[in-house]
């Protein structure tokens, strides 16, 4: 696909993965709108970036966010949701683990409210996680989580074709999401990268150029892409 004059949604895309995501679209000539629970608070979305608000759980706001904005050709969400969970499973809040999944849900109702105003050629990003198939000590409910996801990809893509969907799998990213500062900032990257092939945070950009790959690349379906630092290889 040829980005440029696409018109593009992205949830989630006024922070870190998402708001790289956006900002890479936009630079390659997408007409980009950038979909935020709390647009207010968005502070480094770039000039050319159109910005609205809507909670992927709220469903009928969804749906009268796309029937505003059809047609499109590129959707793409990185909302994460309520909170996460974390911690061991067996001493676990579950109240706590089944918010968790609102991530899941929240990616189950753009794909089925967003898919109808997709074009016949578009295409469809969702973000996983690098515990959805290697988690770490007490990664139990983001590792659940992100199972879903990439199973829930593999599967659609079969009823959505000719349409694409894709996930991306991203493992330790430096974004605002993690809200420790300085030095217990960079231990705690420091901390969950250690064993990796490539021992560092990755960058939200990084993970947007994964993105912006399954955007463009019209042979890829039903897939997952890690960018991970080796993760999965350690």
């Amino acid at each position: 696909m040829d980005i440029n004059g696409k018109k593009a949604l992205v949830f989630g895309g006024t922070s870190g993965i998402g708001l790289a995501a956006s900002g890479m679209l936009a630079s390659r000539g997408a007409r980009v709108i950038a979909i935020s629970r709390n647009p207010d608070r968005a502070r480094e979305v770039p000039a050319n970036v159109t910005l609205k608000a809507c909670d992927v759980l709220d469903e009928a706001a969804l749906r009268n966010l796309f029937n505003a904005e059809a047609p499109f050709d590129i959707l793409i969400s990185a909302a994460t949701g309520g909170e996460r969970a974390t911690g061991p499973f067996l001493e676990m809040d579950m109240d706590k683990y089944r918010g968790s999944f609102d991530k899941m849900w929240g990616y189950a109702n753009v794909v089925r409210y967003g898919t109808p105003h997709l074009d016949a050629d578009g295409t469809i990003v969702l973000v996983s996680g690098s515990p959805a198939r290697k988690p770490k000590k007490g990664q139990i409910a983001i590792g659940s989580v992100g199972g879903a996801v990439e199973a829930f990809v593999g599967g659609v893509a079969k009823e959505l074709a000719p349409r694409r969907i894709n996930v991306v799998c991203p493992g330790v990213i430096d974004t605002p999401m993690v809200p420790l500062q300085g030095a217990d900032r960079q231990a705690h990257f420091d901390k969950l990268s250690s064993s990796n092939l490539i021992p560092r945070a990755g960058l939200a950009d990084e993970v947007a150029q994964a993105i912006v790959f399954l955007v463009q690349n019209d042979y890829v379906t039903g897939t997952t892409v890690d960018v991970d630092g080796g993760w999965f290889a350690s």
